[in-house]
């Protein structure tokens, strides 16, 4: 059909961009070939619901062994009392973290969009769905963190059921140690959502949130992490059958068995490199930043060294965040437009914000070191402050590219085409 080979024709053709590109999007990274392999496998046409050993569905038997496995990889890389690998997204681990401890009308602290808060926390998202009362907790500009003093004071006031740290934009640990007892003051389960980050915090590179008081941990597994799309929880023991039951049959039937294969393979693959690949990852973000900072642009943070993740925010409101953006995408250096904290005061709006955010996980993964940042600084500006041509620099950023094809920090050794 003439469908089907235009359908593996645009596929072709992204594979060829995405391989002449600088992938610096910050909610992305880039799967190795082992798992990939566990996500074409048969696992993807299968039904599994419900915990191991106790399932709705016959042959299940490997499947099983499968996600215990998973389980006790995570377990043990997180040093977490129970872990539950079935959720599909992030989103979906907010999901059943709202459903297991808030009802409707309750009361949630998380960050606000413009704060950096992620969709699913806000009164447009999950959170407002579910008809959570949300507080949002108080952001310092200049220390792009959490204010905890005025945070404390908040929770005090409020009375939450969940207080929620994490968030999309995030350079710098939260403060879950600083608030944790604030929280318990008013019997508030305390979480975190790790999608950003979970890969440096496997790495050893950021905050263990566990560690620090968090009763629950939300996350996806592909950002920083090594895993395909998907979502995880971890948690106490004491809020482990919750978890489970908010899960299955809260928020998930079947939970795409081949996912839960390819995040046990990438979980091994985490065990072996993760605390190389974090530490070069956050070498990567702090060198980008430093080089950009050299090429005349303002970025978010120096007095704080820019960033402590893979993130770096860059105030580019004489330009605009979606024009910049497109710019960019035309010398194929692919990032994404971001509002500013400060975009509140400016009347700014998520169509046209005045900042970009740039993310280093995937590029750290191909191998990229710091002096490949301060190149990627060099292009950035050449299109955004000195009007080069957007693709005379994408000719650039192809030689540049050509020479990272295989995916690092893996097992799959000499397999050196990535696509």
């Amino acid at each position: 059909m003439k469908e089907i080979d235009e359908i593996n024709h645009l596929i072709k053709n992204h594979h060829e961009f995405i391989a002449s590109s600088i992938p610096l999007i910050a909610s992305e990274n880039i799967t190795s070939l082992a798992v990939r392999r566990a996500l074409m496998s048969d696992l993807q046409h299968r039904y599994a619901e419900g915990l191991p050993g106790k399932r709705v569905y016959a042959g299940c038997e490997f499947i099983d062994r499968i996600e215990l496995l998973a389980i006790e990889l995570a377990k043990e890389m997180f040093n977490a009392d129970h872990a539950n690998v079935q959720p599909t997204s992030g989103s979906v681990a907010n999901t059943a973290l709202f459903a297991a401890f808030t009802k409707a009308r309750d009361t949630m602290m998380a960050l606000n969009i413009k704060d950096g808060g992620h969709i699913s926390m806000s009164k447009v998202g999950i959170a407002g769905k579910f008809g959570l009362n949300i507080s949002y907790l108080p952001f310092d500009i200049y220390e792009m963190n959490i204010d905890v003093d005025r945070a404390a004071k908040l929770i005090r006031e409020t009375e939450p059921k969940l207080v929620l740290f994490g968030a999309s934009v995030f350079l710098f640990p939260h403060p879950v140690k600083e608030l944790r007892d604030v929280a318990k003051e008013v019997n508030a389960v305390v979480a975190y959502d790790a999608s950003h980050v979970l890969g440096l915090i496997a790495g050893k590179r950021f905050q263990h949130p566990l560690k620090e008081g968090a009763d629950v941990v939300t996350s996806s597994t592909h950002k920083t992490f090594f895993g395909p799309q998907h979502g995880i929880i971890l948690c106490r023991e004491e809020f482990a059958e919750s978890i489970d039951r908010a899960v299955f049959p809260g928020v998930v039937s079947n939970h795409h068995l081949h996912c839960v294969a390819a995040l046990a393979i990438a979980l091994c693959e985490m065990k072996a490199f993760g605390e190389e690949y974090a530490k070069q990852t956050v070498k990567n973000a702090k060198a980008l930043a430093s080089a950009l900072a050299d090429e005349g642009f303002k970025v978010i943070a120096e007095h704080k060294g820019y960033t402590e993740s893979h993130q770096v925010l860059v105030d580019v409101e004489d330009i605009g965040g979606y024009r910049a953006e497109k710019m960019l995408e035309k010398a194929r250096i692919l990032v994404n437009r971001n509002l500013l904290p400060h975009d509140r005061e400016r009347s700014r709006n998520f169509r046209d914000p005045s900042g970009i955010r740039i993310g280093v996980a995937e590029v750290t993964r191909l191998g990229m070191k710091e002096d490949d940042m301060e190149e990627i600084a060099r292009c950035i500006a050449d299109v955004l402050l000195h009007k080069r041509d957007p693709e005379k620099v994408a000719a650039r950023v192809a030689d540049l590219r050509k020479n990272y094809t295989k995916v690092e920090y893996s097992f799959d050794e000499n397999e050196a085409h990535i696509w």
